[in-house]
């Protein structure tokens, strides 16, 4: 029974059941395609104020686990689905996704036309919407839409505000928060790395009185000209460190050499993307999650240089710079949901320190 709507900003109604929490929540809506994975979506900070909807129809059959979390807190606003699993079935599980949700403060939306509400944004692009209860006008819901101020500075939510350590025998590298996977920093200390994370908005002097070998920029959410402030942090320490910048940290590492940035109309967010890496003209299957690009065109002219592409849309999907040793991507080598196909470019940067 529908008890549960979603109202876009445009007017657009999905009906639906509530599962987890039942507040009200107003978000930007996305999609995803991955068919599995939903826990660590909801845990990725770069999903900060978003409401994912999940294209594949089965959703919560496998529960949650202790060990499958990218942060600590889910940063997802809400997650919308076709058909919730109330009673999964997993080795690891320790709760339901109901159950999940419903401590964590994030709403489900179930029983919704998920193949509608992805061929709308497909067309119209990611738009905002609000969850609310299916006895609320629609006009109620629109006016209270329209008068929530759109999000910015996501990246603030999201980062850490101390420094923190993860112990290591190897190289040290400084992992630059600006809303950090898990799977990051367990890529980092599988290679003997003492990883360093700190804030976003830590100086080039901070970083490197901490005497790093090299320095990671990591993922985030929202527009990466909202942190104009790390610009110059990257100007300064790629000149003296190897630096791997990824998604967030990839646009960050464009602007602060000259290209651009811009919103694309939906975005890449799944497990399933293929990429091709132009070095060595392989290609590989990776996990995806922004909706921003670096402008290809405003490449030319710069320090920076083209070395991945993405088959589907032919958008940047990796830059280096001519002169440092800095390489970027925009997908996740990470993975967590996902294919391990990029791990390789953990190995570029280790062998970089050296």
């Amino acid at each position: 029974m529908y008890n549960r709507k979603l109202v876009l900003e445009d007017g657009t109604v999905f009906l639906g059941t509530a599962f987890g929490c039942t507040d009200s929540v107003i978000g930007e809506v996305v999609f995803n395609t991955g068919m599995t994975g939903y826990q660590e979506i909801l845990s990725d900070p770069s999903y900060f104020g978003q409401m994912v909807t999940m294209t594949y129809p089965l959703i919560g059959n496998y529960g949650i686990n202790d060990h499958d979390f990218e942060s600590f807190s889910p940063s997802a606003s809400a997650i919308i689905v076709k058909e919730y699993c109330e009673v999964p079935s997993n080795w690891r599980k320790t709760k339901t996704l109901s159950q999940f949700l419903e401590a964590k403060k994030v709403p489900g939306l179930c029983n919704v036309d998920t193949r509608a509400l992805t061929i709308k944004i497909r067309e119209h692009g990611a738009i905002r919407g609000m969850i609310a209860d299916i006895n609320l006008s629609d006009e109620e819901i629109l006016a209270k839409l329209k008068a929530t101020p759109v999000l910015n500075r996501h990246v603030e939510h999201v980062s850490t505000k101390m420094v923190y350590t993860a112990p290591g025998s190897g190289h040290r590298v400084v992992l630059v928060d600006f809303g950090v996977k898990k799977g990051i920093v367990r890529e980092l200390t599988a290679r003997g790395c003492e990883v360093v994370v700190v804030p976003f908005d830590t100086t080039a002097e901070a970083i490197e009185l901490l005497n790093p070998d090299g320095v990671v920029l990591s993922n985030g959410p929202g527009d990466p000209k909202d942190v104009v402030e790390a610009l110059p942090m990257i100007r300064k320490i790629q000149t003296k460190y190897p630096l791997f910048g990824i998604c967030l940290g990839h646009q960050l590492f464009a602007l602060a050499n000259g290209a651009d940035t811009k919103k694309m109309k939906f975005g890449h967010r799944g497990c399933n993307h293929p990429v091709k890496d132009l070095l060595t003209n392989k290609v590989h299957i990776t996990s995806q999650n922004h909706g921003y690009e670096v402008d290809r065109d405003s490449v030319e002219g710069t320090d920076l240089e083209v070395t991945h592409v993405a088959l589907n849309d032919n958008t940047v999907e990796g830059l280096s710079h001519k002169t440092y040793k800095a390489f970027t991507v925009q997908y996740h080598p990470e993975a967590s949901p996902g294919p391990d196909d990029a791990s390789y470019l953990f190995d570029r940067f280790i062998s970089n320190l050296k």
